[in-house]
């Protein structure tokens, strides 16, 4: 029995959503719904002060622990190495912010069960 090697290859065009977490706790699943990682964070109702829409550059201004983004549109301010825009990038892959989860909806796992829920925090 032959077996093409197309079969057995990896097709990059399917890549995994990244993850975006908030000082480690995963918060939401990047899935290219939203044309901005601000506009996702806000569905999700966390908290990040941003004037972008009043025309002040600068305030969503967010420290990134681990991962990285891209930017649709060039920040007008200055960033160090570990801080993002969230008004204009998108995860590049699995990202976790130093953001706090109070009263967004996070994932949770339960101690001794193989399940995860969906609390409100």
């Amino acid at each position: 029995m032959r077996v093409s090697s197309k079969i057995l290859t990896f097709n990059p065009i399917f890549k995994k959503a990244p993850i975006v977490s908030l000082q480690g706790q995963p918060v939401l699943l990047f899935n290219q719904q939203h044309t901005s990682l601000l506009l996702a964070l806000e569905q999700k109702r966390i908290k990040v002060f941003s004037e972008c829409r009043n025309g002040y550059c600068g305030a969503c201004k967010t420290r990134i622990n681990s991962g990285s983004v891209s930017y649709h549109t060039e920040p007008l301010v200055s960033l160090d190495a570990d801080e993002c825009l969230p008004c204009c990038c998108t995860p590049d892959g699995d990202l976790d912010l130093d953001l706090s989860s109070d009263g967004a909806q996070v994932v949770i796992s339960v101690p001794n069960a193989e399940s995860t829920k969906t609390a409100n925090l």
